[in-house]
């Protein structure tokens, strides 16, 4: 009888605390979408992906047209010859997927320089969020444009303009 009683007491506070949090949303991409330093890093980190898929694919052109120019002349090369065009085509598929990876990759070029470009701005966002989420006593802030679960949430608890003018940006 006392374990029920004390376990009832248990789920009791935890219930009454539950209830005491204050919760607040966010939503990162208006956020994002409203802050030019934001939008331009996006459209440099746009421009030189476009570059260097077009350098990717460049050397793919190349060796697909060694594999069509090997394919068409196969039946005149000598056993040396085909072996020297099927190492250059393998060698120029090698060239093409170690460059993607090189921009593409997990630790890649791109993946550099979005760090360096949105880093700061994106740190810059979460201290402004979590000024604002100390200042008014939140306990938690959820990010309403991510696919986390949340299903509903008030308009009237979004601080997305509150962070934005703690940034210096107007809404």
């Amino acid at each position: 009888m006392k374990r029920l009683l004390l376990i009832a007491g248990l789920v009791f506070a935890a219930t009454l605390s539950l209830q005491a949090q204050k919760f607040a949303l966010v939503d990162m991409d208006y956020i994002f979408k409203n802050i030019p330093a934001y939008e331009r890093a996006n459209e440099q980190l746009n421009q030189v992906s476009k570059k260097w898929q077009a350098e990717v694919e460049a050397i793919q052109v190349e060796a697909q047209t060694l594999y069509k120019n090997y394919q068409n002349e196969v039946v005149f090369l000598s056993q040396e010859q085909k072996k020297a065009r099927q190492d250059a085509i393998m060698e120029k598929e090698k060239e093409a997927a170690d460059l993607k990876k090189k921009y593409f990759g997990p630790q890649g070029e791109l993946y550099k320089k979005r760090t360096a470009l949105m880093g700061p701005i994106q740190e810059e966002v979460y201290n402004a969020i979590k000024e604002v989420a100390d200042l008014r006593g939140y306990q938690a802030v959820w990010d309403r444009a991510s696919d986390q679960g949340l299903i509903y949430g008030s308009p009237k608890i979004d601080i997305s303009n509150e962070v934005l003018s703690k940034l210096g940006y107007s809404y």
